[in-house]
Protein backbone atom coordinates (compact mmCIF):
# COMPACT_ATOMS: atom_id res chain seq x y z
CA UNK A 1 0.00 0.00 0.00
CA UNK A 2 1.38 3.38 -0.94
CA UNK A 3 2.44 5.83 1.76
CA UNK A 4 0.19 8.49 0.21
CA UNK A 5 -2.82 6.44 1.38
CA UNK A 6 -1.61 6.29 4.97
CA UNK A 7 -3.92 9.05 6.18
CA UNK A 8 -7.06 7.04 5.42
CA UNK A 9 -5.88 4.41 7.91
CA UNK A 10 -5.36 6.82 10.81
CA UNK A 11 -7.47 9.03 13.03
CA UNK A 12 -6.57 12.05 15.18
CA UNK A 13 -5.21 11.03 18.58
CA UNK A 14 -4.85 13.39 21.55
CA UNK A 15 -3.69 10.84 24.14
CA UNK A 16 -0.06 11.95 24.15
CA UNK A 17 -1.06 15.62 23.91
CA UNK A 18 -3.19 15.37 27.07
CA UNK A 19 -0.34 13.75 29.00
CA UNK A 20 2.21 16.34 27.90
CA UNK A 21 -0.13 19.29 28.48
CA UNK A 22 -1.60 21.42 25.72
CA UNK A 23 0.82 24.34 26.03
CA UNK A 24 3.88 22.09 26.02
CA UNK A 25 2.43 20.00 23.20
CA UNK A 26 1.86 23.05 21.02
CA UNK A 27 5.52 24.04 21.51
CA UNK A 28 6.69 20.88 19.73
CA UNK A 29 7.53 20.85 16.06
CA UNK A 30 4.64 19.94 13.75
CA UNK A 31 6.44 16.75 12.64
CA UNK A 32 6.59 15.49 16.25
CA UNK A 33 2.92 16.30 16.86
CA UNK A 34 2.03 14.50 13.64
CA UNK A 35 3.92 11.32 14.61
CA UNK A 36 2.36 11.12 18.06
CA UNK A 37 -0.98 12.68 17.16
CA UNK A 38 -2.42 9.89 15.03
CA UNK A 39 -4.11 6.65 16.02
CA UNK A 40 -3.69 3.71 13.68
CA UNK A 41 -6.76 1.74 12.69
CA UNK A 42 -6.94 -1.92 13.61
CA UNK A 43 -4.54 -4.10 11.65
CA UNK A 44 -2.42 -1.17 10.43
CA UNK A 45 1.23 -0.72 11.41
CA UNK A 46 3.71 2.06 10.75
CA UNK A 47 7.41 1.27 10.31
CA UNK A 48 10.36 3.58 10.89
CA UNK A 49 13.66 2.58 9.32
CA UNK A 50 17.08 3.90 10.28
CA UNK A 51 20.31 2.96 11.99
CA UNK A 52 22.02 3.14 15.35
CA UNK A 53 24.59 5.95 15.29
CA UNK A 54 26.11 5.70 18.78
CA UNK A 55 26.03 3.51 21.86
CA UNK A 56 27.90 3.39 25.15
CA UNK A 57 27.80 1.12 28.20
CA UNK A 58 29.81 1.04 31.38
CA UNK A 59 30.48 -2.21 33.24
CA UNK A 60 27.28 -1.96 35.29
CA UNK A 61 25.30 -1.32 32.12
CA UNK A 62 26.78 -4.37 30.41
CA UNK A 63 25.92 -6.59 33.34
CA UNK A 64 22.37 -5.27 33.54
CA UNK A 65 21.71 -5.44 29.80
CA UNK A 66 22.95 -9.02 29.52
CA UNK A 67 21.09 -10.10 32.66
CA UNK A 68 17.90 -8.59 31.20
CA UNK A 69 18.20 -10.95 28.22
CA UNK A 70 16.57 -13.55 30.46
CA UNK A 71 13.35 -11.49 30.37
CA UNK A 72 13.32 -10.63 26.68
CA UNK A 73 16.32 -8.30 26.30
CA UNK A 74 14.49 -4.97 26.79
CA UNK A 75 17.79 -3.02 26.84
CA UNK A 76 20.33 -2.73 24.00
CA UNK A 77 23.28 -4.96 24.82
CA UNK A 78 25.53 -5.24 21.75
CA UNK A 79 27.93 -2.40 20.90
CA UNK A 80 28.31 -3.88 17.41
CA UNK A 81 24.84 -2.53 16.60
CA UNK A 82 26.41 0.88 15.86
CA UNK A 83 26.08 1.69 12.12
CA UNK A 84 23.76 -1.29 11.70
CA UNK A 85 20.14 -1.07 10.50
CA UNK A 86 17.41 -0.38 13.04
CA UNK A 87 13.67 -0.80 12.51
CA UNK A 88 10.75 0.25 14.74
CA UNK A 89 7.20 -0.94 14.08
CA UNK A 90 4.16 0.49 15.90
CA UNK A 91 0.75 -1.21 15.85
CA UNK A 92 -2.40 -0.10 17.64
CA UNK A 93 -3.45 -2.42 20.47
CA UNK A 94 -7.21 -2.37 19.98
CA UNK A 95 -8.06 -4.64 22.90
CA UNK A 96 -5.70 -2.95 25.34
CA UNK A 97 -6.25 0.66 24.25
CA UNK A 98 -2.56 1.23 23.67
CA UNK A 99 0.22 0.45 21.22
CA UNK A 100 2.52 -2.48 20.48
CA UNK A 101 6.13 -1.52 19.76
CA UNK A 102 8.71 -3.79 18.12
CA UNK A 103 12.29 -2.55 17.92
CA UNK A 104 14.86 -4.41 15.87
CA UNK A 105 18.58 -3.65 16.09
CA UNK A 106 21.00 -5.20 13.62
CA UNK A 107 24.31 -6.67 14.79
CA UNK A 108 27.58 -7.35 12.97
CA UNK A 109 27.13 -11.08 13.61
CA UNK A 110 24.16 -13.24 14.48
CA UNK A 111 20.46 -12.49 14.57
CA UNK A 112 19.31 -8.93 15.28
CA UNK A 113 18.13 -7.99 18.75
CA UNK A 114 14.34 -7.69 18.88
CA UNK A 115 12.60 -5.83 21.70
CA UNK A 116 8.85 -6.22 22.24
CA UNK A 117 6.87 -3.87 24.47
CA UNK A 118 3.35 -2.58 24.94
CA UNK A 119 2.46 1.00 25.80
CA UNK A 120 -0.82 1.41 27.67
CA UNK A 121 -2.56 4.61 28.65
CA UNK A 122 -3.14 3.62 32.26
CA UNK A 123 -1.78 3.90 35.79
CA UNK A 124 -0.96 6.81 38.05
CA UNK A 125 1.06 8.66 35.39
CA UNK A 126 -1.32 7.91 32.52
CA UNK A 127 1.22 5.86 30.55
CA UNK A 128 2.86 2.52 31.25
CA UNK A 129 5.20 0.32 29.25
CA UNK A 130 5.14 -3.45 29.66
CA UNK A 131 7.97 -5.71 28.54
CA UNK A 132 6.39 -9.00 29.60
CA UNK A 133 7.05 -11.37 32.51
CA UNK A 134 4.83 -9.13 34.66
CA UNK A 135 7.37 -6.30 34.47
CA UNK A 136 6.37 -2.74 33.69
CA UNK A 137 7.40 0.88 34.00
CA UNK A 138 5.29 3.98 34.61
CA UNK A 139 6.27 6.90 32.41
CA UNK A 140 5.96 10.68 32.60
CA UNK A 141 5.81 12.66 29.36
CA UNK A 142 7.31 16.11 29.03
CA UNK A 143 8.03 18.49 26.18
CA UNK A 144 11.38 20.19 26.76
CA UNK A 145 12.34 22.67 24.11
CA UNK A 146 11.21 20.95 20.92
CA UNK A 147 11.93 17.44 22.19
CA UNK A 148 9.39 14.94 23.50
CA UNK A 149 10.74 12.99 26.48
CA UNK A 150 9.48 9.86 28.20
CA UNK A 151 10.89 9.57 31.74
CA UNK A 152 10.58 6.60 34.06
CA UNK A 153 8.58 7.36 37.20
CA UNK A 154 8.77 3.92 38.82
CA UNK A 155 9.00 0.23 37.98
CA UNK A 156 6.53 -2.45 39.04
CA UNK A 157 5.78 -6.17 39.01
CA UNK A 158 2.43 -7.83 38.53
CA UNK A 159 2.25 -11.14 40.40
CA UNK A 160 -0.93 -13.22 40.80
CA UNK A 161 -3.08 -10.21 40.04
CA UNK A 162 -1.23 -7.99 42.49
CA UNK A 163 0.77 -4.95 41.49
CA UNK A 164 4.00 -4.45 43.41
CA UNK A 165 5.88 -1.17 43.09
CA UNK A 166 9.63 -1.66 43.23
CA UNK A 167 11.49 0.51 45.75
CA UNK A 168 13.96 2.92 44.23
CA UNK A 169 16.87 0.98 45.72
CA UNK A 170 15.91 -2.03 43.56
CA UNK A 171 15.20 -0.14 40.34
CA UNK A 172 17.62 -0.38 37.40
CA UNK A 173 17.93 3.41 37.29
CA UNK A 174 16.30 6.46 35.78
CA UNK A 175 15.43 5.89 32.12
CA UNK A 176 14.83 8.75 29.65
CA UNK A 177 13.69 8.09 26.09
CA UNK A 178 13.85 11.08 23.77
CA UNK A 179 12.25 11.89 20.41
CA UNK A 180 14.20 14.70 18.70
CA UNK A 181 13.07 15.97 15.31
CA UNK A 182 16.00 16.83 13.01
CA UNK A 183 14.05 17.89 9.92
CA UNK A 184 13.69 16.45 6.44
CA UNK A 185 11.37 13.74 7.72
CA UNK A 186 13.95 12.39 10.16
CA UNK A 187 14.20 12.14 13.93
CA UNK A 188 16.71 11.00 16.52
CA UNK A 189 15.74 8.41 19.10
CA UNK A 190 17.77 8.60 22.30
CA UNK A 191 17.95 6.25 25.28
CA UNK A 192 19.71 7.16 28.52
CA UNK A 193 19.80 4.98 31.64
CA UNK A 194 21.44 6.43 34.73
CA UNK A 195 21.85 5.06 38.23
CA UNK A 196 22.53 7.11 41.34
CA UNK A 197 25.45 4.82 42.25
CA UNK A 198 26.68 3.53 38.89
CA UNK A 199 26.30 6.69 36.80
CA UNK A 200 25.37 6.55 33.12
CA UNK A 201 25.02 2.84 32.47
CA UNK A 202 23.63 2.78 28.91
CA UNK A 203 23.16 5.38 26.20
CA UNK A 204 22.03 4.88 22.63
CA UNK A 205 21.17 7.12 19.70
CA UNK A 206 19.53 6.10 16.45
CA UNK A 207 18.35 8.09 13.43
CA UNK A 208 15.06 7.14 11.78
CA UNK A 209 13.11 8.20 8.71
CA UNK A 210 9.40 8.99 8.85
CA UNK A 211 7.34 5.83 8.69
CA UNK A 212 5.34 4.13 6.00
CA UNK A 213 2.70 1.44 6.21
Amino acid sequence: MKASNFSIHTNPDDRFAKLAGRKAWDSLRPAVRKRFGKRLNGGVSVTYQGKVVSMQMNLAGRILAHAARMIGAPLPYDLSSVDQPAVVTVTEDIAGSGQFWIRQYGRKAGFPQVVHSSKRFAGSTGLEEYIGYGIGMALNISAEGQDLLFKSDHYFLQVLGRRIRLPRALSPGALVIGHHDIGNGQFRFSLDLRHRLFGQMISQDAIFQDGKE
